[in-house]
């Protein structure tokens, strides 16, 4: 650690996780002496190896670290030589030798080998624009004592989460809401704007949360606050120009070098590193690519024995090929399913509402025990269309050439389709398909991977309107019809779902989970692809799929998505039916004072005769009851609430 006149105040962990930062200002706000202590604790699930916290009369920081680079170095919090500045840190730099090599031509000299002083460093030299020369995932917090400046920042694509509250002149955050609820003169009401979203979405778009007062920092901004006054800043900004003379041979030739790359440097790490594999086109694609550098790596994977959707064939296979030391779980309603199910109500932060959130706690969990990091395949679908919902998206621009009216009566024609068991049946997609052909281009988008279309929601919860066109970028409708969806996707679904996902479940068990397809270089070549190289006919992540054409076995290449996610259709209407309804009761949703109990009885009763699917519906009003419950949110009984409510009955 840097010299410093003030040493950290370190204190013993019971449980094991890892990194995470949190931390307040004292301008006008002054709690108890230990309250830092108390909030780095409520996270010490991201922090096993080290916990440390700097006060003084202004600010409060507190860092809880999971080993990674310089495991017997780089203690956190650090501060400057002169004492003046002091940084908290999450996530990993994975260029960080090179800034540090910079940092070291202009004078710097560097006491530790870990990234957290690299980035103390560059703020010092370069301040925030030190954060577009990083490469990596990571949330931070940077404060100046002589200015009186507190600075938080964000990584590109909001892998690591940041949550912030503006009290007065004061500014409470952390890696978790968890670290702002811990301040018990937080109120904790929920946010009805952040549940309209969240029933329609089971997701809540940034900025919002479930509550009131509680934001995120959005991916790829910087936040300052000076003498209590915020400003929010971008460094970086995604631009869509696709260019339409670059061929198939040159977009594969120019992924495979950046692939090659994000990969070598994602496997940086002095503990065991493994890879999560699914047999799918993505995880295999990092898995082919780690092999060149380390051989025989670990492989981590989840089976449903003997449902249609087991992937186990796949990942088994690939395995093979690269002779990794493989590892997997076979998830089944007997083994710890409900228990896992009400602990994640407190490591999930905010409700984990994709049912994906299962498996991956189970796999985190398994996973821990052999390793600390985990390579792993997501943002391809967002980056270079993978998901069949751009292609909903062009048939439904066809279809909407036959009257609404004749849309409507095929509907009311399927609605006699009894439901089906499977996981994601053609029933559910065919229903779905020509309910959201009804609907405005970009609500359909966001319905055919959501739950509650808005009739259903209004009549369930007294919650206000979406504005969804405001979560498009306002210059995204110039990027063309399928860059615009995949731009809605990085910025809202990506970030809020799949990877509030990753990070929580993984985090809940000390795993840190490592994304290679987010390096930024990787994203910004896949906005400058034309849509034949992403999208062509009906083949999605066309230029992955032909770049990996000649390097994985055609069943790997050629396989088309599985959702990795529980049968949530079929678990709702056997082993998770208790839990259901002793938390969906009738008296749970009355205390609310949001949700309607007839409709909630109705919406139960739908799915346990097979009238309909609402499989995932039903797992996000699951998980939010039991957050609701576990966290305390309760109904702030305001005016501006009951305007809200009376809007939407306009």
């Amino acid at each position: 650690m840097l010299s410093s006149p003030i040493d950290p105040l370190f204190f013993q962990a019971e449980t094991t996780t890892l990194c995470g930062i949190a931390g307040f200002t004292s301008l006008d706000f002054h709690p108890p002496h230990d309250r830092i202590e108390k909030l780095a604790q409520s996270i010490v699930h991201r922090g096993p190896d080290q916990q440390g916290v700097y006060r003084s009369a202004a600010v409060s920081l507190a860092a809880v670290r999971l080993s990674i680079i310089d495991v017997a170095g780089g203690e956190q919090p650090i501060r400057s030589d002169d004492g003046d500045s002091v940084i908290v840190f999450n996530g990993e730099i994975y260029n960080h030798a090179l800034v540090r090599q910079e940092l070291e031509s202009l004078g710097h000299r560097f006491v530790t080998r870990c990234d957290t002083e690299v980035v103390l460093r560059a703020f010092l030299q370069w301040d925030t624009e030190c954060f577009s020369r990083l490469r990596g995932m990571f949330a931070v917090a940077l404060w100046t004592n002589s200015r009186r400046r507190l600075v938080l920042a964000r990584d590109r694509m909001g892998i690591k989460p940041l949550y912030y509250m503006h009290r007065g002149r004061d500014l409470l955050f952390g890696s978790e809401l968890k670290t702002i609820l811990g301040h018990g003169e937080v109120p904790r009401y929920i946010d009805t704007q952040g549940l309209s979203y969240y029933l329609s979405l089971n997701y809540i778009p940034q900025p919002h949360t479930l509550v009131d007062g509680i934001v995120k920092l959005a991916p790829g901004n910087w936040l300052e606050l000076v003498d209590g006054r915020v400003s929010i800043q971008p460094y970086w900004k995604l631009r869509f120009q696709p260019d339409e003379r670059l061929t198939l041979g040159d977009a594969k030739a120019e992924l495979d070098g950046l692939l090659r790359d994000s990969v070598r440097e994602h496997l940086i790490s002095d503990v065991p590193l493994g890879v999560w594999s699914s047999g799918g086109l993505d995880s295999s694609t990092i898995l082919h690519y780690a092999a060149q550098d380390v051989p025989h790596l670990k492989t981590f994977s989840v089976s449903f024995r003997g449902r249609s959707f087991d992937e186990s064939p796949y990942f088994r296979q690939i395995a093979q090929k690269y002779s990794t030391d493989h590892n997997e779980f076979d998830l089944n309603p007997e083994e710890g399913l409900i228990d896992a199910i009400q602990q994640m109500a407190w490591y999930s932060d905010e409700p984990s509402a994709d049912a994906g959130a299962l498996p991956v706690w189970f796999l985190s969990k398994m996973t821990r025990r052999k390793v600390t990091v985990a390579l792993s395949g997501e943002g391809a679908d967002e980056l270079f269309g993978g998901y069949y919902t751009y292609l909903a998206d062009r048939y439904a621009a066809r279809i909407c050439l036959v009257p609404a009216s004749l849309r409507r009566l095929g509907l009311g024609l399927l609605r006699l389709w009894p439901a089906s068991d499977d996981k994601i049946s053609l029933e559910y997609k065919a229903k779905r398909f020509l309910a959201g052909s009804l609907l405005p281009s970009v609500r359909a988008h966001l319905f055919w991977n959501g739950t509650f279309d808005d009739a259903h929601k209004h009549a369930l919860a007294r919650v206000p309107r979406c504005d969804w066109d405001s979560l498009l970028p306002p210059d995204a409708p110039a990027a063309g019809a399928l860059n615009r969806y995949l731009w809605l996707d990085q910025l809202c679904y990506l970030p809020e779902d799949i990877l509030n996902k990753c990070d929580r479940m993984s985090m809940a068990h000390s795993l840190e989970v490592r994304p290679p397809f987010l390096d930024h270089r990787i994203v910004e070549f896949a906005a400058r692809l034309p849509d034949r190289l992403k999208v062509n006919g009906s083949n999605l992540k066309f230029v992955l799929r032909e770049l990996m054409r000649d390097k994985l076995p055609p069943a790997i290449w050629q396989r088309r998505k599985e959702g990795f996610d529980i049968p949530a259709h079929h678990w709702f209407r056997g082993p998770l039916k208790e839990l259901l309804l002793d938390t969906l009761s009738d008296k749970a949703v009355a205390e609310t004072g949001i949700f309607d109990p007839a409709q909630m009885r109705a919406l139960l009763r739908d799915h346990f005769d097979r009238r309909a699917n609402y499989g995932y519906h039903l797992w996000g009003l699951l998980t939010l009851f039991l957050w609701m419950k576990r966290w305390n949110i309760v109904t702030a009984n305001d005016t501006k609430e009951s305007l809200a409510w009376a809007g939407t009955r306009n």
